[in-house]
C-alpha cells in the first residue's frame, strides 16, 4: 500500500509498541541504504517535509537524517508490506547515507547489472564538476552538445560494424561505449535516464 498522511493510522502500530521497521532504498538504483524505525510521529513528520525521519530508540527522540551532516534522504515514495507492519522507502540520498561515511550502511551489497546504469548516470552527474584535464567526461562535456551527440555518432557506427564484421568481445566493448556516451549526451541535455525509461514503459504497456 502507498503510504500518505489519509492513512497512517491504518499501519500495524500495535504490534511492535508503536514502532515500525523503515528500510531505505536509493530511489535511482535500488540499492539499500539504511534500516532504521518510525512510529506514527517520525512518518508523519516524514510525509509532512519529504526528508526521511526516524526516532531514535537510543536518545528517545526523533531525528531527520542529516539534521547535522546535511546527508539527507529526500523521500520519493513509502510504502508498506501487505501486513502492514514494516516500511519501504525510495529516496534520493544527499550525500552518504552511512555514518560512516559509506554510501550505504550495507556497502558490500551488489547492484544489479539493470541499475548499475542509474549509478552510472550519478558518477557521470559528478565528474562534469572535475578538472577537465584530469577527467574524460568533464573534458567531453566541456566541448558542448555537438561534440558529444558526434561521439555518441561515432559509437553508434562502431556498434554497427562490429555486430558485422568484428568478435562479439569487440562488439560488447562497442555496445558499453555507446552506452557510456549516451548517458554523457543525457547530462548534456539534462535529462534524466528514468525519462527515457518512462518512454520504453509506456510503449511497452502498449
Amino acid at each position: 500500500m502507498l503510504v500518505t498522511l489519509d492513512n497512517v493510522d491504518s499501519l500495524a502500530w500495535q504490534k511492535m509498541d508503536n514502532l515500525i521497521p523503515a528500510i531505505v532504498q536509493d530511489h535511482a538504483t535500488g540499492a539499500v541504504l539504511m534500516q532504521g524505525y518510525m512510529n506514527q510521529e517520525a512518518l508523519t513528520a516524514t510525509l509532512e517535509s519529504g526528508k526521511a525521519t526516524f526516532f531514535s530508540r537510543s536518545k528517545q527522540r526523533l531525528w531527520q537524517k542529516g539534521e547535522t551532516s546535511g546527508n539527507f534522504l529526500l523521500v520519493q515514495q513509502v510504502l508498506t508490506d501487505c501486513d502492514y507492519d514494516s516500511i519501504l522507502i525510495a529516496a534520493n540520498p544527499i550525500g552518504p547515507a552511512c555514518h560512516l561515511g559509506f554510501e550505504s550502511c550495507f556497502p558490500e551489497q551488489q547492484l544489479t547489472q539493470q541499475n548499475f546504469l542509474s549509478y552510472l548516470e550519478r558518477y557521470i552527474d559528478q565528474r562534469k564538476n572535475d578538472p577537465v584535464e584530469e577527467s574524460y567526461t568533464a573534458r567531453l562535456l566541456a566541448k558542448g552538445t555537438t561534440k558529444v551527440a558526434q561521439k555518441v555518432g561515432e559509437e553508434g557506427v562502431e556498434v554497427a560494424l562490429a555486430a558485422v564484421a568484428e568478435t562479439k568481445a569487440d562488439l560488447l566493448g562497442e555496445c558499453a561505449d555507446l552506452f557510456y556516451h549516451t548517458l554523457v549526451l543525457l547530462q548534456d541535455k539534462e535529462v534524466k535516464l528514468s525519462e527515457v525509461m518512462a518512454v520504453l514503459e509506456s510503449r511497452h504497456k502498449k
